[in-house]
């Protein structure tokens, strides 16, 4: 049993450090292999081509603290038509003459900065011809071709290659003097991108970009991007795991080191007259410590096999996509995380059997030899006379009282139980928190749900393609004039771009009052009237800006400025969306065929029946309705959710194995007490009773507090992975422990310890009078 104990907890607390211990080695390993090969840029900045001239930003690269620059580059953000399929979404183009290497015979335009790394087939030499991003909305096959059907000409491109730039500076490429006709009167800017000789910190790249653009009019630069936040982008997935398994590792490894140092500390307790012997044999002091030590590595050294390759296995599905972002090869379990692991978790477990194997090197061997096994007669019989006061069975007063006569080994089962409460509220804690910023990713407050019905995608005819199969104004009006229809509102998305930021943001622009539809707000207020949004949390980061500021949306008929009035939590397309009113896009004249009708029904109303109702109306526009809101399940709550529910069971199977060792130790030094017990007529019911209430008293006292801690851990856990995607967690998201939920939670620890005790208290209903009482 002992065995079995040591080698699990060695196990669960080298698995959960493997996990975690790896995550953190590798999250950033990609980004900063391609950053460092491509020469990636520190800050990207957008400026606006009437307020600067191209002479004055090649300046800009001689400033102090500037290493590096590239540019100044034509850009412009153009809506593509790929081949003769439907439209694709803004995307931002950037005139460049070579991909930034240096050849024979040129100097490359670059100078070293942004690299861009061809991924397939050539870079543009003439117009005509484009390279598309990897990351592309478009599918980037070279030889297609992309037609810009809103430009005058409506010029048609040829896709020569597929590259990628480390900092998403552009989606596509093309020579500069293709940028004309890719340029709308009025539009269009300047992209500059620079390395600084300290950039390791988000203010040193904003004091570099101050000080590249303080020689400039104001209001030149109209966009920023730092390499952090696409850094911080590239980690998002693995980032996530690394705060909550660096949490269960430190629970495992504590609760290794205090299991390893209550089964060496009880083996020498019941051994002492052993130890006794082996001295009177010539043992040495040193060869009985190494005895009791091995004794607990030889266990521990198996489990820690079996951790370092459940660790290689639980790597697997949070590993599986971050090769894929910088086109490097398989990642794994990095070999120097599992020699650190490795020789850490053994020199823990060697260190804490040391502690309980040097009491039996000092042992005198007169005195092991004389000291028997049982506790001393009188500890805890003052406990034992108040519990014999008490209105309650004699059984279940001498298990009550039980504790006191062996207090540290009550103590130490109690602490083992502890971390078992601790792990079991957290885990609850984090699958409610998690559930509720799926919740509003989803915003699935609404009763009904009529979502966006797909537009045609197919071959255009002549004169314009094809509308989607449900108009939005039509199942509108339904909608309205459906009996049982409460509140209602309608959210239209459509892709745009923001100055200074590579790729395409989702603007969701409401018809209706919206506030009502799940979305949880971080600060600020909500959208009150046209020209005001709100937005997550990484658009906030990615633009460098806050609450009160404006941001210009491009990519539509006009460009629409709206003014940042709230944050809200939504972790949707990694945060880049703007929310606003219909009204605001007005002049901009957007597509709102990809709209979703939201319905919160009447009081009193069949929710099932008003579905029935309303598809039948529904049914001749090609539309349907659904019962509740819109799916919001994703892979990285399942893992999450199983990894955590995973390595909690482990903590608790720990727990109670931890009890299991505890009470049987105690059960087998009491054997002939319990044969006494049984002599005078105590039934194998009795004794059952007796021993699980010896553990009673120490289960409720951890239980209750285990779940404090599990509470605080919950409440420091969660919010540090939030961070680590970039997103602030309101305290609506956080506090999400109840007074209902608490006691239960509570009395976990005494169901750990029952179960626990369960193997002994039966062993001991099962022993045989004559056979307990002849025991010595």
């Amino acid at each position: 049993m002992q065995t079995l104990v040591i080698g699990l907890a060695t196990m669960m607390a080298v698995a959960a450090s493997v996990l975690g211990g790896s995550l953190l080695a590798v999250s950033g390993a990609p980004f900063d292999d391609a950053f460092a090969r491509q020469h990636g840029a520190h800050l990207s900045v957008e400026f606006d081509a009437g307020k600067v001239s191209a002479g004055q930003l090649a300046k800009s690269g001689d400033v102090a603290g500037v290493s590096g620059a590239a540019g100044p580059f034509r850009t412009a953000t153009v809506t593509p038509r790929a081949d003769e399929t439907g439209p694709g979404w803004p995307m931002t183009v950037v005139g460049r003459p070579d991909p930034g290497r240096p050849g024979p015979g040129r100097s490359g335009s670059g100078r070293g900065v942004d690299e861009v790394a061809l991924v397939d087939g050539r870079w543009p030499t003439r117009p005509g011809e484009i390279v598309l991003s990897a990351g592309s909305s478009l599918i980037p096959t070279p030889g297609r071709k992309v037609t810009f059907a809103h430009l005058p000409d409506e010029p048609t491109l040829t896709v020569v290659g597929v590259a990628r730039s480390v900092t998403g500076t552009a989606d596509a490429w093309v020579v500069p003097a293709q940028m004309p006709a890719l340029t709308a009167p009025g539009s269009g800017g300047y992209q500059m991108l620079y390395r600084f000789t300290e950039a390791g910190t988000a203010a040193q790249v904003t004091a570099g970009g101050d000080a590249v653009t303080r020689s400039l009019a104001p209001g030149a630069a109209v966009g920023r991007q730092s390499w952090l936040t696409v850094k911080k982008d590239a980690e998002r997935d693995t980032a996530l795991y690394v705060p909550f398994l660096l949490a269960f590792g430190a629970l495992g490894l504590v609760m290794s080191a205090l299991v390893v140092g209550n089964v060496v500390a009880s083996a020498v307790g019941t051994g002492t007259r052993r130890i006794g012997i082996l001295k009177a044999l010539g043992f040495t002091p040193a060869q009985v410590v190494r005895a009791y030590i091995g004794q607990a590595l030889i266990p521990a050294g198996v489990g820690t096999a079996l951790g370092v390759l459940a660790g290689h296995l639980f790597a697997v599905p949070v590993l599986a996509e971050a090769e894929e972002v910088y086109g490097t090869s398989s990642l794994a379990v990095a070999p120097r995380v599992d020699l650190a692991v490795i020789a850490g978790v053994l020199g823990l477990v060697a260190a804490t059997a040391w502690a309980g194997a040097w009491r039996a090197g000092r042992l005198r061997t007169v005195d092991a030899l004389a000291v028997g096994r049982a506790a001393s007669a009188g500890r805890g019989r003052w406990a034992a006379r108040l519990a014999g006061r008490l209105p309650l069975p004699r059984p279940v007063a001498l298990g009550l009282a039980r504790p006191f006569a062996r207090p540290a080994r009550a103590l130490a089962m109690g602490t083992a139980i502890l971390f078992g409460a601790v792990a079991v509220t957290f885990t609850v804690g984090m699958g409610a928190t998690l559930g509720k910023v799926m919740d509003a990713k989803a915003h699935d407050v609404a009763d009904v749900t009529v979502p966006a019905p797909p537009p045609d995608f197919g071959p255009r005819p002549p004169g314009g393609g094809k509308r989607p199969k449900a108009d939005p104004a039509a199942v509108a009006e339904v909608v309205g004039s459906t009996a049982g229809t409460g509140r209602y509102y309608r959210a239209s998305t459509v892709r745009s771009t923001v100055s200074g930021l590579t790729g395409t943001v989702d603007v969701v622009a409401f018809t209706g009052d919206a506030s009502w539809g799940g979305y949880t707000m971080v600060a600020g207020r909500w959208i009150g009237k046209a020209g005001e949004a709100v937005v997550p949390t990484p658009f906030l980061t990615a633009t460098g800006t806050r609450i009160g500021d404006s941001v210009t949306l491009n990519g539509l008929a006009e460009p629409v400025t709206v003014r940042i009035v709230g944050e809200v939590l939504d972790p949707r397309n990694s945060g880049m969306q703007v929310f606003t009113d219909v009204s605001t896009l007005t002049a901009a004249r957007p597509d709102l065929a990809d709209t979703s009708h939201h319905i919160a029904v009447a009081s009193g109303t069949d929710v099932p029946a008003y579905v029935t109702a309303l598809n039948e109306d529904l049914a001749p526009l090609g539309a349907t309705a659904q019962a509740g809101g819109l799916d919001a399940g994703g892979d990285m709550v399942v893992t999450l959710n199983a990894l955590s529910a995973m390595l909690t069971l482990m903590l608790v199977a720990v727990a109670a194995l931890g009890v299991l060792n505890g009470v049987l130790l105690d059960t087998r030094e009491r054997v002939r007490e319990i044969g006494v017990h049984k002599a005078l007529g105590m039934t194998p019911r009795q004794t059952v009773a007796m021993v699980l209430t010896s553990v009673v008293v120490t289960g409720l006292v951890a239980g209750a507090l285990g779940v404090p801690l599990g509470v605080a851990l919950h409440g420091w856990v969660l919010p540090a992975m939030g961070d680590s995607v970039g997103l602030r967690l309101p305290g609506s998201v956080i506090a999400v422990y109840h007074g209902a939920e608490l006691l239960p939670l509570a009395l976990g620890g005494l169901l750990i310890a029952v179960v626990g005790a369960l193997l002994p208290a039966g062993w001991a209903a099962r022993a045989r009078t004559a056979t307990a009482l002849r025991t010595e």
